[in-house]
Parts: structure tokens; C-alpha cells; sequence
């Protein structure tokens, strides 16, 4: 059985710089590809496995055929995620026959479940190895044993602290992903997070407070706290003052965070939200289902009743606050009358924007063995009708927008294609196009709205006065 080598994390980092060292005398520069599928929490993992790379002395390769290794970072929220995921490792086959010495690991959600560590192993020997999430840390003692030819390595059910003091190579200068916390205690039956990411582990408060100080210096205007339940974060301080903290911290800047959950919703975060500087005017509260059945087989901890006082709270905390939730459609034992109990939900607490999906059973989950699993084409027609009722109440909420001048934070060239045209992000999270230029990516501008959709908003830069 290949073990781990004998060193520190800090050993075989600068062991691995050595063999890169011989490789450059060869006229070869070495270079890394990291691939993430999923979350945003998955984006913030990629970039410290991006960091650590690039402390590896690996720089930055365009493509996976350009590279020497590749980091796949994979989700595991649904089946659909795995498959795409394991469809991609399957096409590095023929770049790994071309290239014997290309490294490639997998990581992530999808390596912290035994039965798709056991399929990687057998079915796709050109892995190298694999890591589950907290295992994070271990890349360079996993990318030494392969240059080393030490043979494969997979690692699973690792556990320890939230990780910290792990180098960061950020995607964007202007936008930072910061987490919290990790794992979850919730236990939604559906849901297969605590079995990958383990239960929850809070970041001290002042590592936090200090890379957050840290970003802001260094240019960021858009910083997101991340964790699988923000709202549930402890450590020395709750998380309505962590946030408190945060919002303090001088600079021009938005402060959003994800996700919440609706039974962690307290006065204290209530009082924060209103009166905050920095903080976004908008609220991610998934619902999941508008049925009080179906929530309690969900193991949701709260029904309808609790949800609409959550909602009416934060309404009162700040009436032009934005938002958006999480719908699940076909949950086992979901009859039309639940549905139309998650319609008239839609209906009164007119969300801005909804994330929905389609039950997906998860292996290993409780929910995945729970009997009157709703057919395929149930689910899709009443997906097909959420939708509908939601885009309707979307436009609605964006129409409101129309002639009002806004602050949007430029992200990107915008995905529609168009010429001159780029996308940006209202302090609210609304997603903004815009005629505008590269220079104005990361500044915040004055937008007038024009015109909208149920998804977006268009608008003209206002020129400053």
C-alpha cells in the first residue's frame, strides 16, 4: 500500500520547487491546469489549490494539453455534477498517453464518498491520486509522491480544523471568496454536504478579519464569506458579529455572504443588516419547499409559518432588501398539493430570483431511500411550472428598476456577446449589461436602468458629475 512520504507540508513543497528546478535546466517550464465544477465554495478551494501550485513553483497553464498537472475540483450536489465531472477525467486518457509524465488528481466533494474514490482507482488508472476536500493541505506531499513515481495515492476521510494559513492565488483582483467556516450539522436528508465536508468548523475571527483587511488592501471590491451555513458561524464571536466586524473595516467594497439558513436568522444579525455600510442589501434564504410535510421530511428545522416571519422580518429590517431562494422540485412523496403549496409560497413572498432544481437522489443520503420517489416527468412538468410563475414575479421585481440609477460593480465582458457590452453586479446582487470597456472592470459605476428581464438588467452609464 503506498503511503504518504515522510515530510511536511513545507518539506515537499520545497522538495517538489527542487524538481522543478531540474525541469527548467531542461528548457521545460511546468505548468498546472485547475478545472472547478460547482459552487462558489468549491471556486475558493480551487484558488488556494491554485496557490499552492504556484508555491510549487508550477505556473499557470491555458489548457489541460498544456499542462503538467491537473486538478480536477468536483462537486457532488447532484449525480448530474459527478457524471459531467467524471466525463472530463475520462478525455485526460489521451493527454495523459501523450504526455507519461502529466500528473492528474481529483478533488473535491465527489473524492470524499468511498464509491467514486473505488471507480477512480479501477476505471481511470491515469489518476494519480485523489483528495477529498479536507485533505486540501496534502497536494504537495501527493504531488511529490507522483513525480517521484511512488505509485497512486487516494485519500478519504480525512478530518481536522477549518484549514488555514494556505497560500491563495485569486481568479480576479477585484473579487474575493473568503470562507468562514466549513462542513455542516444540519443533516437535510436530501442533502450529501456533511458526509463530504464533514461537520461544521468555524475559522477564528481574527484570521478572518485579517485576510478580509488583506483583500481590501490589495484591491477588492467584491468579497463574498462563504460557508455551507454562514449564519450558523461560531467562534470566539456569532456570526452577526463577525459581520459587524467586517462591515467596520474602511475601504469601498460589498460585503455579500452565502448561504443561510432560515432557522439561524437572529435579531442581532436583523439589527447588523440594517444598519451595515458595507454589507449587501440582499438575503439568500433558501426554502426548499413551500410544504410544512414535505420541510419536515426534509429535516429543514422550521415550517411555513417560521419562514414567512423570517421573511417579513428582514422586509422590516430593510424594505428594499433582495430576495432569493432555493426551491427543490419532486422531492419523494411530494404530491401535487405540496407543490401547490411551494406555488402560493412563491406567490406571497415574491422572491426576486429562485435557484431551482429537480430532486436528484444522493447515494448514502436518507432521502435517497425514502419511498414514492416522483417520477421523472412529474418532476419536469412541475419544474417547467415553477419556472413559469417565477419569471413572471422576476420580471416584476425587476420592472421596478426601470429609470432608476444604481451602483454596479463591473465584473466581465458580458456573456450575451455583444460588442462593448459588460456585465456587473448592483450592491443588491442584480446582474447588470451595460455599454462599457475593459478599463472599468473592478469600479463601481452609476447605472440607469432601461429596460429588463426576468433574469437581468440593462441599463446606460451614468457619467460622473
Amino acid at each position: 500500500m503506498t503511503r504518504l512520504p515522510q515530510l511536511t507540508e513545507q518539506e515537499a513543497i520545497a522538495a517538489v520547487c527542487r524538481l522543478q528546478e531540474k525541469r527548467r535546466e531542461t528548457g521545460k517550464e511546468p505548468k498546472a491546469f485547475v478545472l472547478t465544477f460547482g459552487c462558489q465554495q468549491n471556486e475558493a478551494d480551487s484558488e488556494k489549490l491554485r496557490g499552492l501550485c504556484d508555491a510549487m513553483g508550477y505556473g499557470v497553464a491555458a489548457s489541460p494539453e498544456d499542462a503538467d498537472l491537473i486538478l480536477v475540483n468536483t462537486c457532488a450536489i447532484r449525480e448530474h455534477a459527478e457524471l459531467k465531472a467524471l466525463s472530463t477525467v475520462g478525455r485526460y486518457k489521451h493527454i495523459k498517453e501523450g504526455n507519461p509524465n502529466l500528473i492528474i488528481g481529483v478533488c473535491g466533494c465527489m473524492t470524499a464518498q468511498a464509491h467514486r474514490v473505488d471507480e477512480l482507482k479501477h476505471r481511470y488508472p491515469y489518476v494519480d491520486f485523489t483528495m477529498e476536500p479536507a485533505a486540501m493541505g496534502k497536494l504537495p506531499l501527493l504531488v511529490y509522491a507522483a513525480l517521484e513515481k511512488r505509485g497512486r495515492l487516494f485519500l478519504l476521510e480525512e478530518t481536522g480544523d477549518a484549514l488555514e494559513g494556505l497560500p491563495i492565488t485569486r481568479s480576479e483582483k477585484h473579487r474575493a471568496w473568503v470562507s468562514i467556516m466549513y462542513g455542516c450539522n444540519n443533516f437535510c436528508s436530501y442533502c450529501i454536504v456533511p458526509y463530504v465536508r464533514g461537520r461544521e468548523r468555524s475559522r477564528e475571527s481574527s484570521a478572518i478579519i485579517s485576510e478580509v483587511k488583506s483583500v481590501i488592501a490589495d484591491g477588492a471590491k467584491d468579497i463574498t464569506l462563504l460557508g455551507q451555513n454562514v449564519n450558523s458561524y461560531r467562534s470566539d464571536m456569532d456570526f452577526a458579529d463577525l459581520l459587524a466586524a467586517l462591515d467596520a473595516i474602511e475601504g469601498e467594497y460589498v460585503l455579500r455572504f452565502m448561504t443561510s439558513h432560515p432557522k439561524d436568522v437572529s435579531p442581532r444579525l436583523l439589527s447588523v443588516l440594517a444598519s451595515a455600510k458595507h454589507v449587501e442589501p440582499h438575503f439568500h434564504l433558501p426554502l426548499q419547499s413551500g410544504s410544512d410535510g414535505i420541510l419536515k421530511k426534509m429535516n429543514r428545522h422550521y415550517d411555513k409559518a417560521h419562514y414567512l416571519s423570517v421573511v417579513k422580518a428582514l422586509r422590516k429590517a430593510n424594505p428594499e432588501v433582495v430576495l432569493t431562494s432555493d426551491i427543490i422540485v419532486g422531492f419523494p412523496g411530494e404530491t401535487e398539493e405540496d407543490f401547490a403549496d411551494t406555488l402560493a409560497m412563491l406567490e406571497e413572498v415574491r422572491f426576486d430570483s429562485v435557484f431551482s432544481f429537480i430532486y436528484s437522489a444522493r447515494k448514502g443520503t436518507p432521502a435517497a431511500a425514502m419511498e414514492a420517489q416522483v417520477p421523472s416527468e412529474v418532476q419536469s412538468a412541475r419544474f417547467e411550472r415553477l419556472l413559469a410563475l417565477q419569471g413572471e414575479i422576476s420580471r416584476e421585481k425587476n420592472e421596478a428598476y426601470l429609470g432608476k440609477t444604481v451602483r454596479v460593480l463591473v465584473d466581465s465582458p458580458s456573456k450575451n456577446g455583444k460588442e462593448g457590452m459588460y456585465s456587473g453586479r448592483t450592491d443588491g446582487g442584480k446582474l447588470v449589461h451595460m455599454q462599457a470597456a475593459a478599463s472599468y472592470i473592478g469600479r463601481f459605476l452609476s447605472v440607469r436602468i432601461e429596460s429588463a428581464t426576468p433574469f437581468a438588467l440593462m441599463g446606460t452609464v451614468v457619467p460622473n458629475q
